[in-house]
């Protein structure tokens, strides 16, 4: 392959996952071999597509959800790319989906694998981040889990952590 026709490495994409302390949090990842987890149980089309546009090496926000003091908890990396969810085919699973057959499976993950915990970034501090006013996770009515962020929010989100 020649200079000229060889493709420069894409840079690694930002995404936010949302996760909840009840099933994994960022101090449970932290203590898991190889500090890496399986994201399973998104259930929702437009979350899942964005985990099938995930590339090896991507960066991600871990944020903690539905719990007391919901925000930004770490950092993650994309360490396999999107396969079959099996929670969709385990019927004592919550994410158990009856119409999702292995031949033709409904739902992915991907793993992801720890970086950096950070001191806890809270909601309240991102809303009150004039420059993240328009980060994904803000907008009313956001509630997807996986959501991906433009290079100068992730940017302010780290000036957010060299602050603290």
């Amino acid at each position: 392959m020649t200079a000229a026709t060889s493709k420069p490495p894409t840079a690694p994409k930002f995404w936010l996952m949302k996760g909840e302390p009840d099933e994994c949090t960022i101090d449970d990842l932290a203590n898991l071999p190889n500090q890496t987890v399986p994201w399973t149980g998104v259930r929702n089309y437009q979350a899942r597509n964005f985990m099938r546009e995930m590339r090896l090496g991507d960066l991600a926000f871990f944020y903690h959800s539905s719990c007391p003091e919901p925000g930004i908890a770490g950092i993650v990396q994309i360490s396999r790319l999107a396969y079959p969810d099996a929670t969709q085919f385990d019927a004592k699973s919550k994410y158990f989906d009856a119409k999702s057959k292995p031949e033709a499976p409904r739902w992915e993950h991907v793993d992801v694998q720890l970086v950096r915990k950070l001191p806890l970034i809270s909601l309240a501090t991102l809303r009150e981040t004039p420059a993240l006013a328009d980060l994904t996770i803000l907008q009313r009515g956001n509630r997807l889990s996986i959501t991906p962020v433009d290079t100068v929010h992730w940017e302010q989100v780290l000036k957010l952590i060299a602050i603290n």
